[in-house]
């Protein structure tokens, strides 16, 4: 496993299933736009159907931040199909709002670092992409520990404001909030508020 912040997020072609049908997905056709790439280890198993409905349900607040959602496992098309035509009362997903990427060779979790070899799948590894393919935030949890949908859009919230601003965004923010002026003298202002709160 590597660190990947900064670097450029490696391209891939694959299947995915979109709307009920198979077509091929390029990382690369969404330069220009924010990518939210995630990974879950199996379909059809615990955590991972709360997680990629969590994301579906919240696909829409994604879009209206200009940032696709890419989810991808080791299943194949046919299998994220099949779990999404069984009923949610058995563990299934129903329709899913972005492409559910089949890594059957496990290429692309091998590139980004998150498979477990010896088991022949993915951790949940999370990758905030830019607009120009770089890799700005990762993050990566083990088997049993699913994620917070409500933090990756924080996340998403914060790398936009950021290059809007070119302020830089503390802890716990969220967009509204007070940001940092990154530098020493200008940074003063904030921290003078902040250690009063403390």
């Amino acid at each position: 496993m590597c660190v990947m912040v900064g670097q450029q997020a490696p391209d891939f072609t694959a299947t995915a299933v979109i709307d009920g049908k198979f077509e091929q997905v390029s990382l690369s056709k969404y330069r220009g736009q924010y990518v939210l790439l995630f990974f879950w280890p199996l379909d059809f198993t615990f955590v991972c159907p709360t997680e990629v409905v969590a994301f579906s349900n919240a696909a829409a607040k994604f879009a209206e931040r200009k940032t696709a959602l890419l989810g991808v496992s080791v299943d194949s098309q046919f299998t994220h199909l099949a779990w999404q035509n069984t009923p949610k009362n058995q563990g299934g997903l129903g329709n899913i709002a972005y492409p559910m990427i089949a890594d059957q060779t496990h290429e692309i979790a091998r590139k980004y670092g998150v498979l477990l070899e010896d088991k022949g799948v993915a951790l949940r590894g999370l990758f905030l992409i830019d607009r120009e393919g770089i890799v700005r935030h990762m993050v990566i949890n083990d088997l049993p520990l699913g994620r917070s949908v409500d933090e990756a859009l924080r996340m998403v919230d914060a790398l936009r404001f950021v290059e809007q601003h070119g302020e830089v965004c503390p802890a716990n923010w969220h967009p509204g909030e007070k940001t940092i002026k990154p530098t020493v003298d200008a940074s003063k202002s904030f921290f003078k508020e902040w250690a009063g709160q403390r």
